[in-house]
């Protein structure tokens, strides 16, 4: 579904993305770790159009969208739920959601679209349900979370980014987020998380990639990564976040 080939990307002069790449696949969970700086959240800025990139390309499902714009992605089936959740904090829940579905406005079966849509999320986050009518700033941090992932659901995606959604949450409501997750991957959403809770996101995904300062220095299966003795030590342990692993063989 996403496809990135040797990217480069940064800010001005300033390179962030140094040649990476990495793909995900249909109905496939794939995570990317590292350390704070290391470039993951400008990945998704550019895989969603926010950031044009210098150099590479970008595909999602055999189309290319290298420097496409932002909604036009999200109309391709691509979403990204940011860091920032950048919520409309004065709007209600329901408000938010609707602003989700937005991209839908022009087609001839445009209510039941989001109606459906509504219901899925209201199943899957019931306090979104009972505090439809509350403003988003009035919400708890996961509440918050789960509203941005709801949001990012009304636009029916074929693939979803997040962006580290366990940011700033309770223990009890990274579990929840993360539970959350598994079951879009389960319906067979594609996802690509970007997450500093490294034990948990390669709990959870099938395949990973390590970011180090802008390039891809490792990726295998997420299970085999998770027993890597130089991953233990720099993202799990005490360690600086300083690796070089030899790229385990995905079969």
């Amino acid at each position: 579904m996403i496809k990135v080939d040797n990217l480069v990307a940064g800010y001005g002069h300033l390179r962030i993305l140094k040649k990476v790449s990495l793909d995900v696949g249909a109905g496939e969970l794939v995570t990317v770790v590292g350390a704070n700086g290391a470039g993951k959240s400008t990945l998704l800025r550019c895989i969603q159009g926010l950031l044009p990139p210098a150099q590479g390309r970008i595909e999602f499902a055999g189309i290319d969208i290298t420097g496409m714009a932002a909604e036009t992605v999200v109309r391709h089936g691509l979403t990204l739920v940011p860091e920032t959740r950048e919520l409309f904090p004065d709007l209600s829940v329901l408000d938010n959601l609707a602003l989700g579905a937005y991209v839908h406005r022009r087609k001839p079966d445009a209510a039941a679209r989001r109606a459906e849509a509504l219901a899925q999320v209201f199943e899957m986050f019931p306090p979104l349900r009972e505090r439809q009518d509350a403003r988003a700033s009035t919400l708890s941090g996961g509440q918050q979370q789960m509203l941005a992932i709801g949001r990012a659901l009304m636009t029916r995606p074929r693939a979803l980014m997040l962006d580290e959604p366990s940011l700033g949450l309770a223990p009890l409501l990274v579990r929840l987020i993360f539970d959350a997750i598994a079951e879009l991957r389960s319906r067979g959403l594609a996802i690509l998380l970007v997450e500093q809770n490294v034990r948990s996101a390669l709990r959870l995904a099938e395949r990973a990639y390590v970011l180090e300062t802008g390039a891809i220095v490792a990726a295998g299966r997420a299970a085999d990564l998770l027993e890597n003795e130089a991953v233990i030590k720099a993202y799990l342990g005490t360690a600086k976040p300083r690796v070089r692993i030899a790229a385990t063989k995905i079969s």
